[in-house]
């Protein structure tokens, strides 16, 4: 049901009945490594190029997710997925060895949310029994694609973030074991006029405050009614611009109650990662992993993932132009 102006309520309260996500070796040497399912010890993967080896990391998340609802990919409707890489090949590929009928969807690093709100929209409406939301992003293929080979040892500015090597997975259905998802805010593309590649929280921070402001708008709810806020991947640099437009804009949301997952993945004071991290498979591992496993300890009740996204492209970027962006917010709730 459309809620206001940019925002779904799902009365049939769609369940996360299974999740599963797989990562780097960096990514399992940070603080959330027991909130994984597989942690890789090279970043290969028993490939032969970094694309190939993202690939993996989709299909491994997707096939566990299914396996952890006890389920065969025959069960499953509809697969929707995307990824940073152009034409999202890491998703069309890892499509094709699930042979899944199969939706692809690009929201850049927003895309954990998207594919997630719009799974729960078609389970909600009927439209399917099973479906999986799929996202993953590879530190090399990503850095190579969009900033500088990581072979080429450039030097990073302190703004830059560090792509997260890994992929999430959700099976979403009608019924089952698993929290609920219970609304979703579909944003709309914010562009500051910020151009800088190495500067993507600066960048992201005004879509994420803009989605975060209709989402409290359409439902007419207050921020406390959540137990946790979070972001995709503005890190600090986006975070502490994401605070001071909280202000600006008279939207009561605290620092004990929001959070980066970008600022949450990896340990800044022995991982070198500049502002933190970012890439599709940062919200998506960090909310399918670590803060769905708070919410089945009972830690967390209703939790609000703001997944945020540069709609940037390395064509765009050699044209002079700025950095569009997006978020999507979907609420979790036990």
């Amino acid at each position: 049901m459309l809620k206001g102006h940019q925002s779904w309520v799902f009365e049939n309260k769609p369940k996360i009945i299974s999740t599963a996500t797989v990562v780097g070796p960096f990514e399992g040497q940070g603080p959330l490594a027991e909130d994984f399912d597989i942690i890789h010890a090279d970043l290969y993967m028993g490939q032969d190029s970094w694309e190939k080896a993202e690939k993996t990391l989709l299909e491994e998340s997707a096939q566990l997710a299914i396996r952890h609802a006890g389920l065969t990919k025959e069960e499953i409707q509809f697969y929707f997925g995307g990824d940073l890489m152009n034409q999202i090949i890491s998703n069309s590929f890892a499509a094709r060895t699930l042979s899944i009928p199969y939706i692809g969807m690009f929201g850049a690093c927003s895309t954990s949310m998207e594919t997630l709100a719009m799974a729960a929209y078609v389970v909600n409406s009927g439209g399917a029994k099973y479906v999986v939301a799929g996202t993953c992003s590879h530190n090399a293929s990503v850095e190579k694609q969009f900033r500088y080979p990581t072979e080429y040892g450039s030097q990073k500015p302190p703004t830059a973030q560090f792509t997260v090597t890994g992929s999430g997975s959700a099976v979403v259905s009608p019924e089952g074991d698993g929290p609920s998802i219970t609304s979703a805010t579909i944003g709309k593309v914010i562009d500051m006029g910020i151009t800088d590649p190495f500067n993507m929280g600066a960048a992201m921070a005004p879509a994420a405050v803009d989605t975060i402001q209709a989402h409290f708008r359409d439902l007419q709810i207050e921020p406390s009614y959540y137990d946790l806020i979070v972001t995709g991947d503005l890190s600090k640099v986006g975070y502490a611009i994401a605070n001071d437009l909280f202000v600006r804009h008279n939207i009561p949301i605290k620092q004990t109650t929001y959070q980066d997952c970008g600022m949450m993945i990896y340990d800044y004071e022995k991982q070198q990662v500049q502002a933190g991290a970012s890439g599709c498979a940062c919200s998506a591992v960090v909310t399918y992993g670590h803060l769905l496993n708070r919410i089945k300890r009972g830690e967390l009740k209703r939790i609000l993932v703001v997944a945020t996204g540069a709609l940037l492209s390395p064509l765009s970027f050699q044209q002079g132009e700025s950095i569009p962006c997006i978020a999507h917010a979907v609420s979790i709730e036990a």
